[in-house]
C-alpha cells in the first residue's frame, strides 16, 4: 500500500467490457493496479492470493468472468473456477486485509419467470452452467463474511468489447432483414454505467465514508426503464440512421420472432428486469434511463 492517504484499487479482467471503463472511472480515486489474465489468471487460486498479497489494495474490483453462456455448458468446470472459487478467494483475501471487494453478478441467477423486476431477496433458480456459477460465487463471497458489494446487473454493452449493440450494427450494414427476438426483457446498461457508479459507491462510502458501517449485501445495478431485444435493436439502428450510418436493413422493419425460433444450448431468462430501489436508497445513485445510456455507447462507437 501507498503512504498514508492513497488508497489503492485493484482491478482483475481489465481489458473485458467493465474492466476497461472502471480503469477511466476508478483512476481519480487512488493508484490504480489494473490486471488483465495474464497478471491475474481466476482459474489459479494460488496466483490470485499472491496477487492480492502483494498489491495489499484497499478495495479489489473483480470484473473478471467466465461470460461465454453457450460454452459453459460443456466448460462447467472452468466456469465454476473462474465465476465460483475464485469469487471466494478474492472475498478472503480482502477480509483479511480488511479490505472492501466488489463482484459483478446477473440476472441469470434467476430463472426469469417473476412478472415483475426483480428483488434481491426474491428466489434464485439459475438454469444454465453460467448463472449456477455466478450464484456460486454470490455464495463464496458471503460465506468468506467480508466487507463486499455484489451488483447484479443484465445486458451489459461497452465501447469495448463485443457485445449486442455492435452486433446489430453490423449486421445492419451488410443484411438486408433481421429477426430479432422479442418476448425477453430487460434494461441495456452500459459498462460505463457500472464502472461510474461502482467509483461513486466506493469513493463515498468507503474510502471517505465510515468502513465499519459499509452497507455490504447483494445489490441490482440497471439503467432505468425497460425494454425487448427486438426494441433494442430497433433503437440502436435508429439512432445510428440518424447519425448518418448507412444501413442496409430497415430500422422499422425489424421481424420480431419468439425465443423458441431462435434456440441455443443455455436457456436464456424470459424476464430479465431488476428492481434497482435498494442501490438508489442506500447509496443515493441516480440511473438514466437505457436509451441514454445507449445513445452515449453508439456516439462512442461512431467517433
Amino acid at each position: 500500500m501507498l503512504s498514508a492517504g492513497v488508497p489503492t484499487l485493484l482491478i482483475t479482467g481489465s481489458n473485458g467490457q467493465v474492466g476497461f471503463e472502471l480503469r477511466r472511472s476508478l483512476a481519480p480515486l487512488g493508484r490504480v493496479v489494473a490486471l488483465g489474465r495474464a497478471g491475474c489468471d481466476l482459474s489459479r487460486p494460488d496466483q490470485i492470493r499472491r496477487v492480492v498479497r502483494e498489491c495489499r489494495p484497499d478495495v479489489i474490483i473483480n470484473p473478471a468472468a467466465y461470460t461465454a453462456v453457450d460454452k459453459a455448458e460443456t466448460e462447467a468446470e472452468l466456469a465454476f473456477a473462474i465465476n465460483g472459487t475464485a469469487a471466494g478467494v478474492l472475498a478472503e483475501e480482502a477480509k483479511a486485509l480488511g479490505s472492501l471487494l466488489v463482484h459483478y453478478s446477473t440476472d441469470y441467477v434467476f430463472d426469469g419467470s417473476k412478472d415483475g423486476a426483480y428483488v434481491e431477496t426474491d428466489p434464485v433458480n439459475p438454469q444454465s452452467v453460467y448463472g449456477k456459477s455466478k450464484l456460486a460465487g454470490e455464495e463464496a463471497i458471503a460465506a468468506a463474511g467480508g466487507h463486499a458489494l455484489v451488483l447484479r446487473t443484465c445486458w451489459v454493452a461497452g465501447a469495448h468489447g463485443g457485445n449486442f449493440a455492435k452486433t446489430m450494427l453490423k449486421l445492419g450494414r451488410e443484411r438486408d432483414s433481421l429477426r430479432v427476438i422479442a418476448d425477453q426483457f430487460g434494461a441495456p446498461t452500459t459498462a460505463s454505467l457500472i464502472a461510474d457508479v461502482t467509483a461513486q459507491i466506493v469513493a463515498r462510502h468507503w474510502l471517505n465514508g465510515d468502513r465499519r458501517t459499509f452497507a455490504s449485501g447483494v445489490y441490482h445495478l440497471a439503467a432505468a426503464g425497460e425494454t425487448t431485444w427486438h426494441a433494442y435493436a430497433t433503437e440502436v439502428l435508429r439512432y445510428a440512421a440518424a447519425q448518418g450510418i448507412e444501413l442496409k436493413v430497415d430500422p422499422s422493419h425489424i421481424e420480431a420472432i419468439p425465443a423458441t425460433a431462435y434456440p441455443l444450448p443455455a436457456p436464456r431468462p424470459a424476464n430479465s428486469r431488476l428492481d434497482t430501489g435498494k442501490l438508489r436508497q442506500t447509496f443515493g445513485i441516480h440511473l438514466p434511463d437505457w436509451q441514454q445510456g445507449v445513445h452515449h455507447l453508439l456516439d462512442q462507437i461512431f467517433s
